[in-house]
């Protein structure tokens, strides 16, 4: 099992398991896939970053800043290389697994905007999300 490191942002295989967080998501056309993650392919910290590369680093952010602190996240676009068929095929059939080991899950609502402070608007955003259908 690949993780990405929250801090290096680098793809690592740690000897043991280690305590990480779990983004959910919906895929985007921006998404940050396997060869992304290669040194020299991540954006610069002056460079300009897509809606993918946002989400994952917003995901590193909120796994570093939860207490305690969580080194790795497992993130499906950019921890799975989908170029293997055997990896994609292990994938799937673990997801279940992953999901359950993780110490939390992050979802990403990508289209809710919670700009309104009513509780009744923020509920009707809720209805909305991509992620729930």
């Amino acid at each position: 099992m690949r993780l990405l490191n929250t801090e290096t942002y680098l793809l690592e295989r740690p000897s043991q398991l280690q305590a990480y967080a779990i983004l959910s998501h919906t895929w985007g056309e921006d998404e940050v896939l396997f060869q992304d993650m290669e040194p020299g392919k991540r954006p610069a910290h002056d460079q300009p970053i897509g809606r993918g590369w946002n989400k994952v680093l917003k995901a590193c952010e909120k796994a570093r800043n939860r207490n305690p602190a969580l080194k790795y996240i497992w993130i499906d676009t950019c921890c799975i290389d989908k170029s293997s068929s055997a990896e994609l095929s292990e994938a799937i059939n673990s997801m279940f697994q992953w999901y359950q080991a993780a110490e939390v899950c992050f979802a990403y609502l990508e289209n809710v905007r919670c700009a309104s402070i009513t509780p009744m608007a923020i509920l009707d955003e809720f209805k909305t999300a991509k992620w729930f259908k």
